[in-house]
């Protein structure tokens, strides 16, 4: 028996490998700060907690509807009206085991061999390989930190060919923060109404977490002429730190949503009952604690980004929302370590970090943007410093 071809297109995620490495080394007894999660520090609100143990009580414990609980899709209905003044009926949501594995199954339902997914990068990592394990073909598009990590219109076009099927984009983005304000859509925007055949993909799970006054605006909502090829996608991990919860959902046209469904139906069947309740509450109740843990995630962002602007060698833009940096690091590019190896790549400096350090971060290369790092900030301040004094400490050594 041999693997199948399929898997072989593909690879492990890179994040959780690094997060299971930095775990199983703090196992071992080593003094790890890990910082390649992408998952909030913050405990599950009480209220949603709540909600979860009553749906247990009351015994929501059985099968439900294959693409999510009418009372979940009323209440995703809801949040897509109130957050983003979008209009889908109830046949037009689809709830599923978190955001993962909703652009899954939209890959899944859609992708035939020969068809081209435009991704901008640096890219989250799941997104070329669920594109070749739905057997398209990803085009990779880089957007550099000298253009803010941005697609630009005229990249956009370009990339764009007769087999395009779909353009996966994510604002704010993981892994870099950056964020499109709604004139940075309208220009995008402009170029897919001339280009019919293409839909879209907005990866909108960090909507909550943004910065500085910035106002927060999807694709859909800023031309309305894209609705119906666009799938707005969005989830209860990130702002309602509700990882381990998994659900995600979606917004778009009936005939995707009923694709998708299908896709689901032989193969996780429904998400969690208890999970679905749970954000029921999550998206039906008291939205205020998101300010102030927004607040945090701004002190954190403006700590971590003011010590590796400090660090020689580090050039660290500041995010518009999420809770990532993505520090460029090609000024420790052929420089040396203390016992004469050249860091050849990101990687390399990744390697050494926590081979030095204990820092465990995620080398560029895994996102398609090198060479950089990510350094997930959710976690305490106190934490973020002592990290980044040992980041210093350790370029401090290269020669």
């Amino acid at each position: 028996m041999q693997i199948s071809q399929t898997l072989r297109r593909i690879k492990p995620s890179p994040t959780i490998a690094v997060t299971n490495k930095a775990a199983a080394l703090k196992a071992a007894g080593r003094d790890i700060i890990g910082l390649g999660a992408g998952e909030p520090d913050f405990d599950t609100p009480d209220f949603v907690k709540e909600a979860a143990i009553k749906a247990i009580r009351d015994g929501q414990t059985k099968y439900t509807q294959i693409d999510g609980t009418p009372a979940l899709k009323a209440a995703v209905q809801a949040k897509f009206a109130r957050d983003n003044g979008l209009d889908y009926g109830l046949d037009q949501i689809s709830c599923n085991v978190g955001g993962k594995h909703t652009i899954f199954n939209a890959m899944m339902a859609t992708l035939d061999p020969g068809d081209e997914v435009v991704i901008p990068a640096p890219y989250w990592v799941s997104y070329p390989d669920m594109v070749l394990v739905a057997g398209g073909t990803p085009v990779i598009v880089p957007c550099g930190i000298d253009q803010g990590f941005k697609l630009t219109p005229a990249q956009l076009d370009a990339a764009i060919t007769p087999a395009t099927k779909w353009l996966i984009f994510n604002s704010p983005s993981n892994p870099t923060g950056a964020a499109y304000s709604r004139a940075e859509l309208r220009a995008l925007a402009d170029v897919l109404v001339r280009h019919p055949h293409v839909h879209i993909l907005a990866d909108d799970m960090y909507e909550h977490i943004v910065y500085d006054g910035f106002e927060f605006a999807t694709m859909a909502q800023v031309e309305p002429a894209l609705y119906d090829r666009t799938l707005t996608v969005n989830g209860a991990s990130k702002a309602y730190a509700m990882t381990g919860w998994r659900i995600g959902f979606a917004g778009g046209p009936k005939w995707l949503i009923k694709a998708m469904a299908t896709i689901q139906s032989q193969s996780t069947s429904n998400p969690c009952s208890i999970a679905q309740a749970a954000v029921v509450a999550a998206l039906n109740g008291d939205q205020s604690f998101l300010i102030e843990r927004n607040a945090a995630f701004a002190r954190r962002r403006d700590l971590v980004v003011s010590m590796l602007n400090q660090t020689a060698g580090l050039r660290c833009p500041t995010p518009e929302g999420a809770f990532y940096v993505y520090p460029d690091c090609a000024g420790l590019i052929g420089r040396t370590t203390p016992d004469g190896t050249m860091l050849a790549d990101d990687e390399a400096v990744a390697t050494y970090l926590l081979d030095t350090e204990g820092v465990a971060v995620v080398h560029g290369a895994a996102f398609g943007g090198s060479p950089a790092f990510r350094i997930s900030y959710a976690t305490s301040e106190a934490i973020l410093e002592e990290a980044c004094t040992r980041i210093q400490r350790a370029v401090g050594r290269l020669g």
